[in-house]
């Protein structure tokens, strides 16, 4: 791990990160010593930076110093966390305030690669997450809501889809959402809740080039069921498919017709095995695939 570019496992009990959740984070895919999406991450890492008044590094350094990171891993997860330094009691940043880099690296989860091919289940997650328009769409450091969402039973299911007060469905715990339908992609409004992820906007960015037709709206959980297909995205991870809803089958396999909704089929009556027809998906998988992650589509 590294703390301002010195190799070092110690973080000083004064920093605002650690006593009020004040900073950023970035969590970027290593392939063969590099980062992909490299540049995007840093985009984002601007771009928040200036909603919260947070004091940056130079980007060119910053980026000079992930690069040195991530050159002696083939694969892994680079986690960048940018706070607003030390200071004392209160809530007030000091008047000087200046950013603390903290870089460490991490193993690459081992995804099967069924998730890829089949699809994952997904669950419907109990806990709610809150509103704010002042950080919604930020990658903070204030994730409680997401870390009382993975103590929830998983009941098998990869990942869990996380509601607002209203009941309108935002993201995955770690990943957004995309709907398929008639060639135009939906992806819920996160700029009351949830993360704008890289991934999300490097696919909002990609689908002009693929035909489609993207919307940024209010997503329920009756879209989910009129949905021709599904899936969620990551820069960790890629497109995942998906496949269920807690049992409720939301695509069909590729020896079937594909799905114009969801049936109540239990998971048992798909075949084991099977592909998903589900084209628009895999274009997008072959597409972000070809950005230099050829796992993404796997």
């Amino acid at each position: 791990m590294w703390v301002d570019g010195q190799m070092s496992d110690h973080v000083p009990v004064s920093d605002r990160g650690l006593n009020y959740a004040d900073g950023l984070f970035e969590t970027m895919r290593i392939v063969d010593g590099a980062i992909p999406l490299i540049e995007d991450h840093l985009e984002r890492l601007a771009r928040d930076a200036a909603r919260l008044c947070l004091p940056v590094p130079d980007r060119c350094a910053l980026r000079r110093e992930l690069d040195r990171a991530a050159a002696d891993t083939s694969t892994g997860v680079l986690k960048l966390v940018l706070t607003r330094g030390s200071g004392g009691r209160g809530y007030a940043p000091p008047p000087a305030a200046t950013c603390r880099r903290i870089i460490s690296i991490h193993p690459l989860p081992e995804y099967p690669r069924a998730w890829y091919q089949q699809g994952v289940c997904v669950r419907i997650c109990d806990t709610v997450l809150g509103a704010s328009p002042s950080t919604g769409g930020l990658k903070h450091l204030g994730r409680l809501e997401q870390v009382l969402a993975s103590q929830e039973p998983a009941d098998g299911a990869a990942e869990g889809l996380m509601r607002d007060a209203e009941g309108r469905i935002i993201e995955g715990i770690r990943s957004n959402l995309f709907l398929v339908q008639t060639q135009r992609l939906l992806t819920p409004d996160v700029r009351l809740s949830g993360v704008a992820g890289v991934m999300r906007g490097m696919i909002i960015g990609l689908a002009p080039a693929l035909g489609l037709e993207v919307e940024i709206a209010p997503v329920r959980s009756e879209d989910l069921m009129r949905a021709e297909e599904l899936f969620l995205s990551s820069s960790v991870f890629g497109v995942w498919p998906v496949r269920e809803i807690r049992g409720i089958r939301v695509l069909d396999s590729a020896t079937a017709p594909a799905a114009t909704g969801v049936s109540a089929a239990r998971p048992s009556a798909i075949e084991p095995g099977s592909a998903l027809a589900c084209a628009t998906t895999r274009r997008i998988m072959q597409a972000i695939a070809a950005l230099g992650v050829p796992q993404w589509a796997a």
